[in-house]
């Protein structure tokens, strides 16, 4: 049954002796005080650890340094200015030699010639050296026929292209004939017998002579 006021000052005086209904309820508070719960528990826990101190902001975030400024990149030195190659002396014009003009009826007797099967045929620059022609021609047959058949069809060549009819001396032997072309004197010769006069020798000057083909 509860206690009254009365009975309650009576169980707390010093004198008193405990009373067997005021012991239930001692036991009884100890034991709530001795079952705490785990959540009293981890409070009581937290307030008797020492507090952490507070960091500031400052010591948690470590100023960033600056970075450095970037050295300007030094003045390109100036390249001297190239001093110029001073002007080639323009070379001379090299003097040409004077062209002989193109002689057509030349170019018909050696190429008839060639046709024949002429053998060594030379050609030799009369200009200013003979009053007779300007060029002599010089050829060999393989025989006396063969000098004759050649004269023969130099002739009708140049009468064919308008040289008018050419003089002819020596067909008889054959061994050495002469067509007078007018501009152009033509001598065919066995070889022998024109290694025998050497006509080549007699008007060749300072290279005069040359072969034709």
């Amino acid at each position: 049954m509860p206690l009254t006021t009365k009975s309650r000052r009576v169980a707390t005086s010093p004198d008193a002796s405990p009373s067997p209904e005021a012991e239930p309820a001692k036991k009884t508070r100890k034991v709530k005080s001795a079952t705490a719960t785990p959540r009293t528990a981890a409070k009581a826990a937290a307030k008797a650890a020492p507090k952490k101190p507070l960091k500031s902001k400052a010591a948690a975030t470590p100023a960033k340094a600056k970075a450095p400024a970037k050295a300007k990149a030094p003045a390109k030195a100036k390249t001297p200015a190239k001093a110029k190659a001073p002007r080639k002396p323009k070379a001379a014009l090299a003097v040409e030699a004077p062209q002989k003009p193109a002689n057509p009826q030349l170019d018909l007797v050696i190429a008839a010639l060639d046709a024949d099967k002429a053998e060594d045929i030379v050609s030799i620059d009369l200009t200013g050296r003979s009053i007779m022609a300007d060029a002599m021609v010089i050829a060999s047959g393989r025989s006396q026929r063969h000098v004759a058949a050649m004269a023969e069809h130099l002739r009708d060549r140049l009468k064919a292209e308008g040289y008018g009819t050419a003089n002819i001396e020596g067909m008889t032997q054959g061994d050495w004939v002469l067509i007078d072309a007018g501009d152009i004197l033509v001598h065919i010769f066995r070889p022998e017998v024109r290694v025998f006069y050497n006509l080549e020798g007699m008007w060749q000057q300072d290279g005069a002579a040359q072969a034709a083909v």
